[in-house]
């Protein structure tokens, strides 16, 4: 029964771990610019788009496909950076042991 007590506390101290190091992404901010610039996508941690800043000469230029194009690879690139953030965080976590196939953070 001594093993059985030593590992709940250490179920219950990475439970702790796991709500600490997400409340700590969902607190980040994840920026990415693109086309020189012109696009700068930032993302909370929860993957939320915060603020989308176009510069105004691209606005100008009319090329809608283009803009398009660039508010995709913004936000696809911030998404990419907190994504790899989040699986730093499940590697830091788990020691570097993969988790079964379907259990995640929970985030």
């Amino acid at each position: 029964m001594r093993n059985f007590g030593g590992m709940m506390k250490k179920v219950q101290e990475m439970q702790s771990r796991m709500e600490e190091i997400t409340r700590e992404i969902e607190s980040s901010r994840f920026q990415s610019s693109v086309g020189g610039g012109a696009v700068v996508a930032t993302l909370s941690g929860k993957g939320e788009i915060i603020a989308l800043e176009l510069s105004p000469e691209l606005m100008a230029d009319g090329d809608a496909d283009t803009l398009a194009e660039l508010v995709m690879l913004a936000v696809n690139n911030a998404k990419s950076e907190a994504d790899a953030k989040k699986a730093d965080a499940l590697k830091e976590m788990t020691g570097g042991l993969p988790l079964p196939p379907g259990l995640s953070l929970p985030f």
